[in-house]
């Protein structure tokens, strides 16, 4: 088995990437498509509100903050942002959510090709940034939300996949 070790910051962290465990205190954190299910798998028994964004989006820059609301509000929900920006970009990203989101976290996808990762939960989709896939405590996804949407849209799909499971 191959280990692929990513050493970032001045703090010398250490990070396996395409590990669910590769998350530590960074802005910025790499996963590939198996990671992603790692994850996932994970969070079951959680909400999990997955949000695909990038720097250069301006509707998915204008929902984070809407997205932040939500987390922190919502009991037994879990945000779970994921850069689509290109792999080599780690700095960038960390940088800019630095500059406009202190404190918001996100992983950063590692596969070249934006499918090969949002495919681990939507095989049909369509390449529109944002997308957000809420996923109810069973891993079922209950709602996808493309483009920007409003917190009252978030909501309702939010409960949607509070009603949907045990």
């Amino acid at each position: 088995m191959l280990l692929i070790l990513l050493i970032t910051g001045a703090a010398g962290t250490v990070a396996a990437a395409g590990s669910a465990s590769a998350r530590i205190d960074d802005a910025v954190s790499p996963v590939d498509a198996a990671g992603l299910r790692e994850l996932l798998d994970a969070r079951r028994g959680q909400i999990v509100v997955l949000n695909f964004w990038a720097t250069w989006c301006r509707p998915c820059l204008e929902e984070i903050p809407v997205l932040q609301t939500l987390a922190s509000e919502g009991e037994g929900l879990e945000l779970l942002p994921v850069s689509l920006d290109d792999p080599g970009s780690a700095a960038t990203v960390e940088v800019f959510i630095e500059q406009w989101f202190p404190g918001f976290r996100s992983w950063l996808s590692q596969e070249r090709d934006m499918d090969t990762l949002v495919s681990v939960v939507d095989a049909a989709w369509n390449e529109v940034l944002p997308t957000t896939y809420v996923i109810d405590r069973s891993g079922q996804v209950t709602a996808r939300l493309q483009g920007g949407k409003s917190a009252e849209e978030f909501a309702a799909a939010v409960a949607l996949a509070r009603a949907s499971g045990p």
